[in-house]
């Protein structure tokens, strides 16, 4: 028997919600969902990358992964390369103003990301962009009209301009400009939805507002968790020395896998791979009642992760 269209919705709703964060407001996303289904017209599913380092870990690939869950659901996704606002880099979580990359190191970037994403997404069923498609046609009045559209009080509310303000430190006027970029982004896509990191809720929230005041329906927002690192600490990163590259060699990601903190095995397995949460459950039940090793698991993790990308 056919599932009627809020049945669908619903069971596409479950399976979008593994591992999410926060969606805002869910309401709105079951519904758009119940809509397309309907509608038999795919939701448009956003996601911005600045270009500002060559190499993808696994890190990145927890967005990534939602995103091909959208696909595989039948929605459209749209992938924007920051080529333009690459050039300020985004300053979420950033203590200092970040340094400006040449028109050339960002295309260079382009390039090395566009290769290691479609390890992850169906390249036939990804639409990118480069952001200068539109931001780069904007005259001064444009801007002006943009900037407008939002409030230095509002701006200033979000932590970490609001940290570098209390302690005397510089904020350039291009920083205060990145949201409203990002945001517009939204408007010229006309997205229905916008998914990033929990530290882009800021960004992903001038977006639906932006979209709003230029007369378009609000995107939902979808976040997702920071990765934790191979020490179970940090959060993934390169400099940190903490992460598991995407083009490094199976044997690399094997040793990386199995050195992992046992704590993040289930973790990584529900953010990372496509094993269905009920395995994951019963390996984590298994594993608290000592009747499976934890190295067990990590090999069959290992095995997954590496089989994504060779």
């Amino acid at each position: 028997m056919a599932l009627s269209f809020k049945q669908e919705a619903e069971r596409q709703m479950e399976q979008i919600e593994r591992g999410v964060v926060e969606i805002i407001p869910r309401e709105e996303l079951l519904r758009k969902l119940e809509k397309s289904i309907k509608e038999k017209k795919p939701l448009r599913i956003k996601l911005g990358l600045d270009p500002t380092a060559p190499d993808i870990h696994l890190g990145h690939t927890v967005v990534l992964n939602k995103l091909r869950q959208f696909q595989d659901l039948g929605h459209e996704v749209h992938l924007i390369i920051g080529d333009f606002t690459g050039r300020i880099g985004d300053p979420s979580g950033k203590s200092e103003t970040r340094k400006q990359l040449s028109e050339d190191e960002i295309m260079i970037n382009a390039r090395t990301y566009q290769e290691q994403i479609y390890k992850v997404l169906d390249r036939e069923k990804t639409i990118m962009h480069f952001n200068s498609e539109w931001l780069g046609r904007m005259t001064f009045i444009d801007v002006l009209q943009l900037a407008g559209k939002y409030t230095v009080a509002r701006m200033m509310e979000r932590d970490d301009f609001e940290k570098r303000f209390k302690e005397g430190l510089p904020i350039g006027v291009h920083e205060l400009m990145y949201p409203l970029m990002q945001g517009y982004d939204s408007v010229a896509l006309e997205a229905d939805v916008e998914m990033g990191g929990t530290d882009q809720k800021f960004n992903l929230l001038v977006g639906r507002h932006l979209l709003r005041e230029y007369g378009l329906e609000p995107q939902v927002a979808l976040m997702m968790p920071i990765l934790e690192g191979t020490d179970g600490i940090q959060k993934m990163s390169k400099s940190l020395g903490n992460y598991i590259g995407v083009s490094e060699e199976p044997y690399e990601m094997f040793g990386k896998t199995m050195s992992i903190n046992d704590r993040l095995i289930c973790r990584y397995f529900e953010l990372l791979t496509r094993v269905p949460m009920p395995e994951i459950e019963e390996m984590r039940t298994k594993m608290e009642k000592r009747e499976m090793n934890p190295r067990d698991a990590k090999m069959r993790l290992a095995i997954e992760i590496i089989s994504t990308f060779h």
